[in-house]
């Protein structure tokens, strides 16, 4: 009786495994029309999604997300630990029974991450959907930008005094918010549902990963590194909120950070958001003109420059294989998600 059990378990292992793999085969199919993902997922479920899931984990103030991974990774090392015991011991049957419930496992966090969130990887571009004319543009136009940004970035760092440098956490996460809302009033696409932000457990961690804020795609939340110098905080706040509304691309995440910043009449996130500006144009100069990027980095203020130092030194001091390891992981899960660039 136990021997039919246990090959009756075994079975129905393997058919939700299979169950599993085709609807995730069944997803990636849909995703190939970019059209059908906007109208059915990105305006249809995941707005319902929005619905259920923010009002829920929003009651928490800490980061149930990370929780939720910390078990996740706890559960895996037992889960390993106990495959090795087994396999030593040879009890094949059990130890294919604990391989098919990681099978499972995996397929069933797959799944959950293009339902909750991960097919907005796959909806048209934030350019056709804001109807924007065509982004080709030249060195010179590239070159006029930056100088524009840095004009900026300097004025704005001139108004930011100690006290803005002072603001708590949750001053700024609400700065933030209310910056997201306000984009709702320029375009239906900036639509935010309950949009919420917390400090992330894993900071600590997070620091290691070189990593400064992340959004979960299982329980809707964006976590941002608050141990980061606070004039970066304000901007990835907004970038993390952006991942939440729907932009899952993380340069379209960037430009819709970057807007609500700008926008916003808060001295700190306007800085925030023009000094990252900066630097993404400047590195992007790098690679198509040095000498003019030589030339306009003299025009950038010394208090601005005194922040590019404080930062890069905050990063530098948790660098290492750590950090390489996860650009990596990062990097070709960016490629698997329609980000061919990473």
């Amino acid at each position: 009786m136990i021997r039919i059990f246990k090959k009756r378990s075994i079975k129905t292992r393997v058919i939700v495994a299979a169950a599993l793999a085709l609807f995730i085969f069944m997803l990636m199919l849909f995703a190939d029309h970019a059209d059908a993902v906007e109208r059915y997922y990105s305006l249809g479920f995941y707005p319902i999604v929005c619905h259920i899931f923010h009002p829920i984990f929003d009651f928490f103030p800490f980061s149930v997300g990370d929780i939720i991974y910390i078990l996740v990774v706890i559960w895996m090392i037992y889960g390993f630990v106990r495959l090795i015991r087994l396999l030593i011991k040879k009890q094949w049957e059990l130890a294919g029974r604990l391989v098919l419930g990681f099978v499972i496992g995996l397929e069933t966090a797959i799944a959950a991450f293009y339902l909750f969130w991960g097919m907005n990887y796959y909806r048209p571009p934030a350019s056709e959907l804001l109807n924007l004319r065509d982004s080709d543009y030249t060195v010179a136009d590239l070159r006029m930008i930056t100088a524009e940004l840095i004009d900026s970035a300097n004025a704005c760092r001139e108004r930011v005094g100690n006290a803005d440098m002072g603001q708590s956490n949750k001053a700024i996460y609400q700065t933030a918010i209310s910056a997201v809302n306000r984009l709702e009033d320029s375009a239906a696409i900036f639509k935010a549902y309950h949009p919420d932000i917390k400090p992330s457990l894993l900071t600590p961690l997070l620091n290691y990963l070189g990593t400064s804020g992340y959004y979960n795609p299982f329980t809707s939340e964006s976590q941002v590194n608050y141990q980061m110098p606070v004039f970066i905080r304000p901007f990835v706040a907004c970038h993390e909120l952006s991942h939440q509304m729907g932009f899952a691309p993380e340069d379209e995440a960037n430009f819709v950070g970057f807007l609500a910043g700008i926008h916003s009449k808060d001295r700190l996130l306007r800085y925030s958001a023009y000094n990252e500006g900066v630097q993404e144009f400047m590195f992007a100069l790098r690679h198509q003109d040095s000498i003019a990027r030589k030339e306009l980095r003299k025009c950038i203020s010394p208090q601005v420059l005194a922040d590019f130092k404080t930062e890069r030194e905050y990063w530098l001091a948790y660098e290492g294989k750590v950090e390489q390891l996860s650009s990596i992981f990062y990097d070709n899960f960016l490629k698997a998600n329609n980000q061919p660039y990473g």
